[in-house]
């Protein structure tokens, strides 16, 4: 444990400056041409704003004391690790006790007026299992108006058919909890409703699945407006997966079985995040796990929600980004270094993921 910690703790000091500079230096706006194409509105160029500082959970009655929680956690103040500093603060419809799903009364001192103060509101999901009744008419007001002016709202689980009562998803694609995609299709006929996947970004709004996936939501947030290397540190931070991918099923349907080989994939896995300097194939990490090719993808598939290929190509691509924000690597050293080998490849990827080239991320990364 000691050695993790020594490791993380040069990782951290490695990027201090980076820290630095990413304080003050401005990024897009995510505006509405974004919007249209799409992109990554990092990368926007029609203005720039700084990367969000201040986050407002928004809680309605009944709300799910876990989300709260895992939304609290994730924004919780790091400067003993040089990180960011964020403002993370609860609203209410109205100041006062807000019930929680547990029955045990949450007192909330802001009301609507201070969503006005946030970069990033995120709308705490209520009852998991139920959808809620429609928003009032205040609610719905106050959060149009701080998209308006330049917030990023989000939402996951049961919160997404707060948003979309906003009017905020229509035209969109949005996700919620699998069991509730039906429901949230049937009462807002104009989103598009993806209910196999793990989050939606949509630029200026984004959506996610079930409770547990907020913690994905939110990563995916640190990882775009802050870059990989904060989000990395803030994961390992609070010990889950740095990223998974959104497009990742959020329901598997087959048990993992339980003959061991759960255990004999996770050590494949680790073995492959250690390796990826290497052209790794499936043929390869099949053999590392004692298993054909195809009962290692069935297998795989049916553990993680994703394919092999998926799984490489998203390490290798994480990893590439992280080396762009904190090295001055050469961008032939990093496709190396990540096992894509050719740099017209991981531009092409590159261009897939983020709507950039690698050198256009990393000047909106590096140290001036």
């Amino acid at each position: 444990m000691q050695y993790g910690l020594n490791r993380a703790g040069r990782q951290i000091r490695h990027f201090t400056s980076f820290l630095c500079f990413m304080m003050s230096v401005e990024r897009p706006v995510h505006g509405r041409k974004w919007q249209d194409c799409r992109r990554s509105p990092d990368f926007c160029h029609d203005a720039v704003v700084r990367p969000f500082r201040s986050i407002a959970a928004f809680a309605m009655q009944g709300v799910s004391a876990f989300s709260l929680g895992l939304v609290g956690k994730v924004f919780a103040d790091r400067a003993r690790l040089g990180l960011p500093a964020f403002e993370f603060f609860v609203c209410a419809e109205r100041p006062g006790d807000v019930r929680t799903d547990l029955g045990l009364p949450l007192h909330v001192e802001f009301g609507l007026n201070h969503l006005a103060r946030a970069d990033l509101i995120i709308l705490i999901p209520p009852d998991d299992a139920v959808p809620p009744d429609a928003p009032s008419s205040a609610v719905v007001g106050a959060i149009r108006a701080a998209s308006e002016r330049g917030s990023i709202v989000a939402s996951f689980c049961t919160g997404s058919f707060v948003l979309a009562a906003t009017g905020l998803l229509d035209g969109r694609r949005a996700t919620t909890h699998w069991s509730l995609a039906g429901d949230l299709a049937a009462r807002h006929p104009t989103v598009t409703v993806m209910p196999e996947v793990l989050y939606v970004d949509e630029g200026t709004v984004v959506t996610g699945a079930g409770a547990a996936a907020g913690i994905d939501l939110c990563l995916h947030l640190l990882r775009r407006e802050h870059g990989a290397a904060i989000a990395n540190v803030i994961a390992r931070e609070i010990v889950v997966a740095p990223h998974r991918d959104g497009g990742q099923a959020q329901y598997i349907p087959v048990p993992v079985p339980t003959d061991g080989c759960d255990e004999r994939l996770a050590g494949v896995l680790d073995w492959a995040r250690r390796n990826l300097d290497k052209p790794l194939s499936v043929n390869d990490l099949a053999a590392q796990a004692l298993m054909s090719p195809r009962t290692f993808a069935r297998r795989f598939r049916m553990a993680t929600g994703t394919t092999p290929y998926a799984w490489l190509r998203t390490r290798r691509l994480d990893r590439a980004e992280e080396l762009l924000e904190i090295t001055d690597l050469q961008v032939e050293q990093i496709a190396h270094q990540v096992g894509i080998g050719s740099v017209s490849v991981l531009r092409e990827l590159f261009i897939q993921r983020r709507g950039v080239s690698p050198r256009a991320y990393r000047r909106a990364f590096s140290q001036l």
